[in-house]
């Protein structure tokens, strides 16, 4: 006697005990998306660099350190809490203009190279 038996939307045993047993527990859920949210965050908060503020570091020959740039980010984010939109960043001998509404550094200058400090366009200012 062969008998054929069709699965016909009925839960299997395994998919039962599993359900029952190997359950994730909520607060590891939360720490997965707690994860997620913090690496999303640190990817936003990064600064990127123009094509215009990325010649002139190379021009300047301006290179940043970690650290300077960790500051760099952290000014940005002030701005960015702060309501400024288009920030003058004033770091040791540099200075920085970003758009805090795309985290995005627009120029780059070090600071009393040729004698002018006149920084337009702008609506506030960190120092960091």
């Amino acid at each position: 006697m062969d008998m054929d038996i069709k699965n016909q939307g009925f839960t299997s045993i395994e998919q039962v005990t599993g359900q029952y047993f190997n359950r994730t527990p909520k607060n590891q859920a939360v720490s997965k998306e707690a994860d997620f949210n913090s690496i999303f965050t640190d990817k936003v908060r990064e600064v990127k660099f123009s094509k215009h503020a990325s010649k002139r570091l190379l021009d300047r020959n301006i290179t940043l350190t970690d650290e300077q740039l960790g500051r760099l980010e952290k000014g940005a984010m002030l701005s960015n809490e702060k309501g400024i939109r288009d920030s003058l960043v004033l770091m040791d001998e540099y200075a920085f203009i970003i758009n805090t509404s795309n985290n995005t550094v627009i120029t780059a200058m070090q600071k009393d190279v040729d004698g002018e400090n006149i920084y337009t366009n702008i609506d506030g200012a960190v120092l960091v």
